[in-house]
């Protein structure tokens, strides 16, 4: 019996032809040809002020801290429901975090927690844009104009999603994107930071070359180039670039096709959801959904194992996430202490099932039967 996978990285068959141009060129170090050629596809068709790849969106995230200034002592909000990177690119900048709920219709955090966890440290609100859904992005920027913070976006998980009509990663002072490949779009581990505050473009440049002033220099800027700030090596090659942009040509087949899937999960699952034995993904009235994943959420932790157990005897793999981080051996003796009921419901109850550009209708079927033959036996 063959295993349906949770996720098959798509090839859409430019990717070595476009590899192989980036090599010819001879220019395969970095912000080449492809890498420019991504940049322009998301600043024209996305709006953002400027774009730098980078070799993840843990890079990405930590450019964004760095970028803030932030200092040992500093404090960062965050929701506790979500990857790791999101809390260590602050954490390596010295800054204690400060966790913020999830809501009880989805697993992003809940805005109106946020400003009862502000203090005279804290300097910055990181939203995660969970499944590529939308956090409620309106009051929390004006929260933080009002008590003069800055907002980064974790939009790992939200290409082609929106708010309001506004592309998220379009919305915050900063914004990450992951291009790993598990994303809707991917270069096996690629990301990208998004500028939206003009006052942090020339220093981005500047980190991202190891604190060096190169980009300038090349642009005929200035006659050399040296050491002028901190900064590492955060930008891809172009081999990795040129992967990305036969990707990112196809966006639009690749989100329709996932669309389909999600949809037909959703709608496959509905009498589960209206007979109370799992839980749907809610979509806000606010928010568009990209199909980044589609996950359900089981009653308590027993039912969500023994259906993982259930789904891998058949063949098919279902896996689960995140730990909630404050929670987790390296940051629970640094929380606050608060109570997070919604965030450690979703650690316990939620599944996510296999979604990927060449799933077939009939692995698709056998992943839907497979669910609701499970609860039909424990009805």
């Amino acid at each position: 019996m063959s295993m349906i996978p949770f996720n098959k990285p798509y090839l859409t068959g430019k990717e070595v032809h476009y590899i192989y141009q980036a090599v010819s060129s001879g220019k395969i170090s970095g912000d080449g040809m492809f890498t420019k050629k991504c940049h322009q596809f998301f600043e024209t068709n996305s709006g953002f002020r400027k774009c730098l790849l980078t070799t993840s969106c843990t890079d990405a995230l930590e450019m964004a801290a760095i970028l803030l200034n932030i200092q040992p002592g500093d404090e960062v909000i965050m929701p506790s429901f979500t990857f790791v990177s999101t809390a260590n690119a602050f954490v390596l900048r010295g800054a204690k975090i400060l966790f913020a709920d999830s809501n009880g219709l989805n697993p992003n955090l809940d805005a109106a927690q946020i400003e009862p966890l502000i203090t005279p440290k804290t300097r910055a609100i990181v939203v995660v844009h969970y499944a590529g859904i939308a956090c409620d992005m309106d009051p929390i920027m004006e929260l933080a104009a009002k008590r003069g913070l800055k907002v980064v976006e974790d939009a790992a998980q939200a290409i082609d999603a929106y708010y309001k009509g506004r592309p998220l990663g379009s919305i915050g002072h900063l914004a990450a994107f992951s291009f790993h490949e598990t994303k809707n779009v991917q270069c096996g581990e690629g990301g990208m930071l998004v500028i939206n505050d003009e006052s942090y473009v020339h220093r981005a440049e500047i980190i991202r070359e190891k604190g060096t002033n190169r980009s300038a220099f090349f642009r005929g800027e200035t006659d050399k180039y040296g050491w002028v700030d901190m900064g590492s090596s955060f930008l891809p090659s172009e081999v990795t670039a040129a992967f990305l942009y036969a990707q990112l040509e196809n966006l639009k087949e690749i989100q329709l096709k996932r669309k389909q899937i999600w949809e037909k999960y959703d709608e496959a699952f509905k009498g589960l959801e209206r007979a109370g034995k799992i839980q749907l993904p809610h979509l806000p009235g606010y928010a568009t959904n990209n199909a980044h994943m589609y996950y359900i959420n089981c009653r308590d932790l027993d039912d969500r194992s023994a259906l993982i157990a259930h789904l891998k005897a058949q063949g098919i793999l279902a896996v689960f996430h995140y730990l909630s981080l404050h929670r987790s051996p390296f940051y629970k003796d640094k929380h606050d202490g608060g109570e997070l009921p919604y965030s450690d419901s979703y650690t316990d109850r939620l599944l996510r099932l296999p979604l990927y550009f060449e799933l077939t209708g009939e692995e698709q079927n056998k992943v839907i039967d497979t669910i609701l033959n499970y609860f039909a036996a424990k009805s």
